[in-house]
């Protein structure tokens, strides 16, 4: 069996198409096509604005700034996640925390956030931002977490790096109907791809305007935004310090073609992770639950070996990958990652993420793998258990 990976990008003719017609075009850079890409994207999620950006990463450290989180402020998140989620508050000088998960699901716990913020209210420790990811693409309670936030005063960046196209309460994550931002990936093992890329949504015309600027050198060319009047006709103004994080209209030319089948893509992947639970009945396995009231976009097919300890945990990854299989482990837990040791942090501190990592493997889960493909990966697997 050739190497079947955890996850891969679709591309079709027609998205090739669109990137060779871009090509041909006057502008491949930042130019109209970005625009029209932010506007799918709104019009999908029913968010009033959209951000695009060369990634999610970058997507998260503008919306950070866009919050003014500083160095006087703390962000909460999850640490099973990929390292982004933390690092966002660590580039604008704040600290960051960690509340831990629920090993069912592998969603931030709601009732330990509820503890951490009481505690935190009698230090007076509160944190400024707090981002809910949405782990394997199923959305945090995020009713609750908005009440939370009412509550205790902060605010909420969703980080739905694997949610596209995902929904909660029948509603499409990205919304921002319980949240000020919320950010996606567009990596080529996510929903769908730009090659790199992310973006975020909002319904805040500030939070909006404010990461547009910060994604381009902090600069505005817009004359009703200046400061030095009156302006000519060439005038731009450097505003706030920001960065290069600009998509190009060849990366959003592919966004916009891979839009169109990305329903498909999420049906897809459900209807996979349908057969791999039929599949695994009987193992010593268990699926990811996914939260009532939620439709994953299934970005990943997570699932938690019964009864596993590190060693044994190791001996099937292995194993699997010997014999062409990619299995995945999302994630090692953020706190125990060297550099964030370094600053703190401690093995123990977050026990339900700790024991979570050493029995998660991630199967391979994207649009094309085949019936052949997954009764492989289930044959080796048993195998093994």
């Amino acid at each position: 069996m050739a190497f079947i990976p955890y996850g891969r990008q679709n591309i079709s003719d027609a998205d090739i198409q669109a990137v060779i017609e871009i090509l041909k075009s006057p502008f491949i850079t930042q130019g109209p096509t970005v625009p029209i890409f932010e506007k799918s994207i709104s019009n999908y999620v029913n968010s009033t604005y959209s951000v695009a950006v060369n990634s999610a990463t970058s997507a998260l450290h503008i919306a950070c700034l866009a919050l003014d989180l500083g160095p006087e402020d703390s962000l909460w998140t999850s640490p099973i996640t990929f390292v982004a989620s933390a690092n966002c508050a660590l580039y604008c000088g704040a600290k960051v925390d960690f509340v831990d998960i629920d090993i069912n699901t592998g969603l931030l716990d709601i009732n330990l956030l509820k503890e951490k913020l009481t505690k935190a209210r009698r230090d007076n420790l509160l944190p400024k931002v707090i981002v809910p990811v949405h782990y394997a693409g199923s959305s945090c309670n995020m009713k609750e977490i908005y009440a939370l936030s009412k509550e205790f005063g902060f605010k909420i960046l969703e980080d739905a790096s694997h949610a596209i196209g995902g929904k909660l309460y029948g509603e499409p994550v990205g919304n921002c109907k319980y949240s000020d931002i919320c950010v996606f990936s567009f990596h080529p093992v996510k929903i769908i791809t730009t090659a790199e890329g992310g973006v975020a949504s909002t319904n805040n015309s500030y939070l909006a305007r404010k990461m547009y600027e910060l994604r381009s050198h902090g600069i505005t060319k817009d004359p009703k935004f200046f400061k030095n009047l009156p302006s000519k006709p060439w005038s731009y103004e450097q505003q706030s310090l920001g960065f290069n994080y600009r998509l190009t209209d060849i990366q959003a030319a592919l966004g916009i073609s891979q839009m169109q089948n990305l329903d498909k893509f999420v049906s897809e992947r459900n209807r996979l992770w349908k057969l791999y639970k039929e599949k695994i009945e009987g193992l010593p396995i268990s699926m990811l639950n996914i939260p009532q009231d939620v439709i994953s976009s299934l970005h990943l097919a997570v699932v938690l070996i019964n009864n596993c300890d590190p060693i044994k945990h190791q001996l099937i990854f292995s194993k699997l990958r010997e014999v062409n299989i990619g299995v995945q482990v999302h994630y090692i837990p953020v706190h125990l990652q060297p550099f964030y040791k370094s600053i703190g942090f401690k093995k123990g501190y977050l026990p339900n993420a700790e024991r979570f990592a050493e029995s998660v493997i991630s199967l391979p889960l994207f649009p094309g793998l085949n019936e052949k493909e997954q009764d492989y990966v289930v044959s080796e697997l048993s195998k093994l258990l």
